[in-house]
């Protein structure tokens, strides 16, 4: 038995909601099939490259508008069969839909050759039908691929964008923070505040990598924590100081009047006394 696998068919008419598997060639009998997800099944049994087929068997595996009464709904499906001339393929093909658990319909063309080529016939129909399957598996895995890339793509736009802004932001936080410690540091000095000096050659945040703005801003974090925790450190320090400055004056003023002594008056003290 001769048995060869050609090429998958150049049809005229092209859909890419339409799935082909190639040919599968057994002595003069050639067999082909076409699956969708969405389209009828006449709508594949007229495919122009079926036309000249001598049998066009058609199976079909559909979601049913008729709901289960199960406690959890279970979705029915409406599934049946057309042997168009190939007694008992068409329900090979419509196993072959619910053992791999597909919504859809597949169609398998049959050009008898006039040479008898046994029950191996039913397996070429259902390789061929499952090859067009895979064929739209395949694809559909390809379309999420790009989805979850566009997707990611868009979400890491949106962190990029938001992340410069915030860095931009912090850049111009962190050059007041340092105004306002240079400005503590100089009032715990008595001396005269000396301006931060601004960053000489500013990042570019448009040409940085989505990670290489995360790690600035780890950084910005870090330098924010620092400020902060030395403006915190000299707030401490001049309260310390005004503490002993506000205590130096009381004692001051405790050595400038004296108390009383208890019911006296200046005025009454005798001249013996004086």
């Amino acid at each position: 038995m001769s048995l060869k696998r050609g090429r998958s068919s150049s049809p005229s008419s092209s859909s890419s909601n339409i799935f082909r598997s190639s040919t599968i060639e057994d002595q003069k009998s050639s067999f082909a099939a076409a699956f969708s997800p969405s389209l009828s099944v006449k709508a594949l049994q007229i495919l122009p490259e079926f036309k000249s087929a001598s049998h066009r068997i058609a199976a079909w595996r559909k979601p049913s508008r008729q709901r289960s009464l199960m406690p959890k709904t279970k979705i029915l499906y409406d599934m049946g069969h057309d042997d168009d001339g190939e007694k008992w393929a068409g329900g090979r093909l419509q196993h072959v839909l619910d053992d791999m658990g597909i919504e859809g319909v597949v169609v398998v063309a049959r050009w008898y050759g006039g040479q008898n080529i046994g029950p191996i016939r039913f397996t070429h129909i259902e390789n061929c039908a499952k090859e067009a399957v895979w064929k739209w598996r395949a694809a559909e895995v390809e379309i999420k691929k790009e989805q979850a890339a566009k997707k990611q793509k868009v979400e890491e736009e949106t962190a990029r964008v938001e992340l410069e802004n915030n860095l931009r932001e912090r850049d111009l936080n962190i050059f007041v923070l340092r105004g306002l410690l240079a400005d503590k540091k100089a009032k715990l000095d008595d001396s005269d505040p000396v301006p931060p000096t601004p960053q000489k050659k500013p990042l570019d945040y448009n040409t940085m990598s989505l990670e290489a703005l995360r790690r600035v801003d780890k950084a910005r974090d870090a330098t924010i924590a620092f400020i902060l925790k030395n403006i915190d450190k000299v707030d401490e320090e001049l309260k310390l100081i005004e503490a002993l400055e506000g205590s130096t004056q009381d004692s001051w003023k405790d050595a400038e009047n004296p108390p009383k002594a208890d019911g006296a008056d200046p005025h009454d003290i005798k001249d013996s006394e004086r």
